[in-house]
């Protein structure tokens, strides 16, 4: 392994780098990095140097019309400043820049192509949003013609997908939270845990799966918001790219058929608006997934879903810090070893989480007071954006470091499948049922 001072330029890699750097990982960090991207940004965003953020266009039988002559000025901007700023992180922690920028360009472009075909009216309507066709097209180019030296220097999946989380954390506002109070509390808050540690046990004690890394992903994918929390686990438990990889390209998918099944099974049992939003809420694996979803039951069950899922997203952050806990202290241990201190628990924390949680308390406690709610939105409006296109950005990276080879051997048995399979129904049945007492009047009276 090489010494930690030579390897500032893999600090996203779990696997490579210890982080005992002191103060120096403020700037050999990406997970330092990410928080200073999303500082940036937001920055840009709320004192109105970025009005707006550009975005491919939607289209349904004309594919020009993605592609407005408006819109091409501005978004070359985009990349050139995306660009320009993640190759600072890029320099400061010794990459080759050169490399990293030619390398950007193209997986920029392809991003792009993953939201054009995404932005199709029938692949939106089916749910084949930007992440799978970022994911697909990454894993086609690995798999077929390789992935040239020069594209992977570009490839900083982590870096993008850590700045992506923290923006994500700004859009997690407590007076949104508070709008369900109680109901939306219980839903999302007990059955999460309960499904995660029920996952754990089922998956190392019953299935008795090699990796635990792997289970611990898929939990917490399964069991929190999808790719995002699987993401964050697997940089508190130090994972295999494959093993992340494997673990969204699940959830991707069966996100996209619970996105379809599930309202029409909604539907067919006869469950109020607020139970049926509550339950796509607490189950589907994806916000934008979660809100078209509920849009099918009604305006009702669109607004409590969605919010059920925010809830749900909180604990990004306090499943990783306890994953994290839980990594050093149990599961890695050293039985002969000394108890690890809190200094070893901080250098495992994933530290963009720290951006995450410090953007959703600075927009809730902070700006929406100042601000106010309309224009905070606004802010957001743009910052979800930016978020898209470095979550876009990221997926098109771990398809191009990626291979089913390595897929292929994290898939021994069909165990993460069946882990998968199993958790997912425990998670639809126990949701369920706490859907039914919190917003069904059997614990509280809620109002019409």
């Amino acid at each position: 392994m090489a010494e930690q001072e030579e390897v500032a330029c893999t600090a996203g890699d779990s696997q490579v780098m210890d982080q005992r750097l002191g103060w120096r990982e403020l700037y050999l960090s990406e997970d330092w990095w990410a928080i200073w991207f999303s500082t940036v940004l937001l920055s840009l965003v709320v004192v109105g140097v970025v009005a707006k953020v550009p975005n491919i266009g939607k289209w349904s039988t004309n594919p020009l019309a993605a592609f407005p002559t408006d819109l091409l000025p501005p978004l070359g901007l985009l990349a050139v400043g995306l660009a320009g700023l993640t190759a600072i992180g890029v320099v400061v922690m010794q990459c080759d820049w050169k490399k990293y920028l030619a390398g950007f360009g193209v997986i920029f472009l392809l991003s792009s192509l993953s939201y054009f075909l995404a932005h199709q009216e029938t692949m939106k309507a089916w749910g084949l949003g930007y992440a799978i066709w970022a994911l697909g097209i990454g894993l086609t180019i690995s798999n077929t013609v390789g992935t040239p030296s020069w594209l992977r220097e570009g490839a900083k999946s982590e870096m993008f997908i850590k700045t992506g989380l923290v923006l994500l954390g700004a859009e997690i506002l407590f007076s949104k939270i508070l709008k369900l109070g109680a109901p939306g509390l219980l839903v999302a808050w007990v059955v999460t845990p309960t499904v995660i540690v029920a996952m754990w046990f089922f998956g190392t004690r019953w299935l008795d799966m090699a990796s635990k890394r792997l289970v611990i992903i898929i939990a917490a994918a399964t069991s929190v918001c999808g790719v995002s929390a699987a993401i964050a686990t697997a940089a508190a438990c130090r994972a295999k790219k494959a093993e992340l990889t494997l673990a969204v390209g699940m959830t991707m998918i069966f996100t996209v058929a619970m996105m379809i099944g599930m309202p029409a099974l909604s539907k067919a049992l006869g469950l109020p608006e607020a139970v049926g939003g509550a339950w796509l809420g607490g189950t589907i694996d994806s916000t934008g997934a979660v809100v078209a979803a509920g849009a099918f039951l009604g305006e009702e069950a669109e607004r409590v879903a969605a919010v059920v899922k925010m809830i749900q997203n909180v604990l990004i952050g306090v499943v990783a810090f306890l994953v994290a806990v839980f990594w050093v202290a149990r599961v890695e241990q050293d039985a002969d070893g000394p108890r690890p201190g809190l200094m070893e628990i901080w250098y495992r924390f994933p530290k963009f989480i720290v951006g995450f949680v410090l953007a959703s308390l600075i927009f809730s406690l902070v700006l929406m007071p100042i601000m106010g709610p309309d224009e905070v939105g606004s802010v957001l409006d743009q910052s979800k954006v930016f978020r898209g296109w470095f979550f876009c950005i990221a997926f098109v990276s771990i398809g191009l470091e990626s291979n089913f080879r390595e897929l292929s051997s994290q898939l021994v048995g069909g165990k993460p499948i069946i882990l998968y399979l199993v958790g997912q129904s425990f998670n639809i049945m126990l949701t369920l049922l706490m859907a039914y007492i919190a917003f069904g009047g059997v614990l509280f009276s809620l109002e019409p």
